[in-house]
């Protein structure tokens, strides 16, 4: 378990958006230009060049996350929390700013403040690796201060409470061996950790094999002599072609309801959107299903133009339940995302729903 001071250098340059966000050449070179800046040690420079690029795109996200990641690592905390708190405003679905204010709030001890950002972060996406792990770094501090706590209120407590704090010391302290494998600081490795690991290729649902052309009919021999006594094998009569399997009827469909879910988002249709949800939709985080219904109506809503596009769609089909994996490019005003996503749905009563959603992998 790494200590949370520890982290900062690494995690604000690993969660860097570049491969998240749609840019131009030009953009991506001043991109690339920023980050090794940042990577060789270079962060006052990598500021000053960040402020020069946002004088021309003040609104440019890309520009604006790493002018937060400059700021961190120039000394200059409290200018980066604004920065990335300005930017959790505005891209709300976005995981990374709020994983960088958790890890700004937590090298200032604020271990709270810290928690709820990193929560915001998996709440926006349920499988965002980094953020798990460092909540999980951020309880572990909470459960160390705790048991601190209790030995200092009640020394009587201190044999049960001891051997649990001599594992949490230990856990922090092993860290550099048992987490040797992760990239450090220095680490030459890209500073882009948000890049889709390459989609596997999405298994073909296997085809009704073709029925065989039916071989032509032989014309009656004509009646020039008896037929010999051992009459000839008849021939197979040819297989009728396979009606449409219900398998491949169940595929269609589930495709047919995952792109009206996503026909419906870019639409801002509430109705049809929150109707692909099922009941039994479990919302991430902690929210519940009016907490969720009522924020994503406030995103969806609240936008000027959106785009959906799915592309990379397979659907497996198991009875009742059936998994759809895609790669989906949405935009919305200035903002471009690409990701991996998965939707889980079930056949309710004819109709396919969404049960469970997640991103990456």
């Amino acid at each position: 378990m790494k200590p949370v001071r520890r982290t900062l250098p690494r995690l604000l340059r690993l969660v860097a958006l570049t491969a998240l966000l749609g840019t131009g050449v030009a953009q991506a070179d001043d991109y690339a230009e920023i980050t090794q800046l940042l990577r060789t040690g270079k962060p006052a420079e990598a500021l000053a060049k960040a402020e020069q690029r946002l004088a021309v795109a003040p609104r440019d996200p890309q520009l604006r996350f790493l002018r937060g990641v400059a700021q961190a690592d120039s000394g200059k905390p409290a200018e980066a929390i604004a920065t990335f708190t300005k930017l959790t405003e505005e891209y709300p679905e976005l995981p990374e700013p709020y994983n960088n204010l958790a890890v700004l709030y937590a090298n200032q001890n604020q271990l709270d403040k810290a928690r709820t950002a990193l929560e915001m972060a998996i709440r926006t996406n349920p499988s965002y690796a980094t953020a798990h792990e460092n909540l999980g770094d951020i309880y572990a501090k909470l459960a160390s201060q705790a048991y601190n706590k209790a030995l200092q209120l009640d020394a009587a407590n201190a044999n049960s409470v001891k051997p649990k704090l001599a594992l949490i010391r230990e856990l922090f302290s092993a860290d550099a061996a048992g987490k040797a494998g992760r990239p450090a600081a220095a680490s030459p490795a890209p500073a882009v950790a948000a890049t889709p690991r390459p989609a596997p290729a999405p298994t073909p649902v296997a085809a009704a094999a073709p029925a065989p052309a039916s071989a032509p009919i032989p014309a009656p021999a004509a009646a020039k002599a008896p037929a010999p006594a051992v009459a000839a094998a008849p021939s197979p009569a040819p297989a009728p072609a396979p009606a449409a399997s219900s398998g491949d009827a169940a595929i269609e469909a589930v495709t047919s309801a995952v792109q009206a879910w996503a026909a419906a988002w870019a639409a801002k249709d509430m109705t049809a959107y929150l109707g692909a949800y099922d009941k039994s939709f479990d919302p991430p985080g902690r929210q519940t299903r009016a907490a969720w219904e009522k924020e994503r109506e406030a995103r969806i809503v609240g936008k000027s133009r959106i785009s959906v596009q799915l592309s990379d769609l397979s659907v497996s089909v198991s009875g009742d339940k059936a998994t759809a994996r895609f790669r989906q490019a949405y935009s919305a005003d200035a903002l471009n995302v690409a990701s991996r996503k998965t939707l889980e749905l079930v056949n309710s009563d004819g109709r396919w729903t969404i049960v469970r959603e997640s991103t990456g992998g």
